[in-house]
C-alpha cells in the first residue's frame, strides 16, 4: 500500500511540475522582467506552488520511506529501485531551498520594483530557472519510472533470500 501511495504521489508531481514549467513559468517567463508580474507569488494568487508541492512531498517522503523500510528484506533490484527513487527524492529536497528559493527571491524583488535589472539578466534568470526546474523533472521523472518498476518487482510473500526468478539454490 506504501509503494502504491509513493508511486501514486510520484505521478500528480511529475504531471503537476510538468504544468508548473509549461503552463506557469511559460507565462512568467514569456518576456522578463515584465511578464515577471505573472509570478505565481504574492496577492493576486490565491494558492502558491509551495502551497501544493509541499503537502504533496511530505505525503511521498512518508510513504516512500514506509515503502523502503517494508521493502528493504526484499530482493536486491526491489531495494535499489526503491533505493534510487529515495535518492532523487532526497536531490530534489536539496535543490529546491538552495537553488530555487534564491531565484524565487530574486524573481519577485524584480517584479516588485525592490530590484532592478537589464532585460538580458532577467533573461538568464528565466533561462536559469528553466534548466534547473527541467532537472528537477527529471529527477522527479527518474523517482516515478524507479516507483513503478518497484511495484512491478514487488511479490508479497517472497522470502528475503529469493530472487525474482526464484529461491537461491542453497550449495551444501
Amino acid at each position: 500500500m506504501l509503494l502504491w501511495a509513493s508511486t501514486l504521489a510520484w505521478a500528480i508531481g511529475l504531471g503537476a511540475k510538468l504544468f508548473d514549467l509549461v503552463v506557469v513559468a511559460g507565462a512568467w517567463g514569456a518576456s522578463p522582467p515584465g511578464s515577471f508580474a505573472l509570478l505565481p507569488y504574492g496577492s493576486k494568487y490565491p494558492v502558491t506552488p509551495g502551497g501544493f508541492f509541499q503537502p504533496l512531498s511530505a505525503v511521498m517522503a512518508l510513504a516512500m520511506l514506509g515503502a523502503l523500510v517494508a521493502g528493504w528484506r526484499q530482493p536486491r533490484p526491489l531495494r535499489h529501485w526503491l533505493i534510487t527513487g529515495a535518492v532523487a527524492f532526497v536531490l530534489i529536497w536539496a535543490i529546491t531551498p538552495t537553488v530555487f528559493w534564491p531565484m524565487i527571491n530574486e524573481q519577485y524583488a524584480i517584479a516588485t520594483g525592490k530590484a532592478s535589472v537589464s532585460v538580458p539578466e532577467a533573461v538568464h534568470l528565466t533561462t536559469r530557472w528553466i534548466a534547473w526546474d527541467s532537472f528537477r523533472i527529471a529527477l522527479i521523472a527518474i523517482g516515478f519510472i524507479a516507483s513503478v518498476r518497484s511495484l512491478t518487482l514487488a511479490t508479497p510473500g517472497l522470502p528475503p533470500d529469493a530472487t525474482i526468478s526464484g529461491p537461491r539454490k542453497r550449495s551444501a
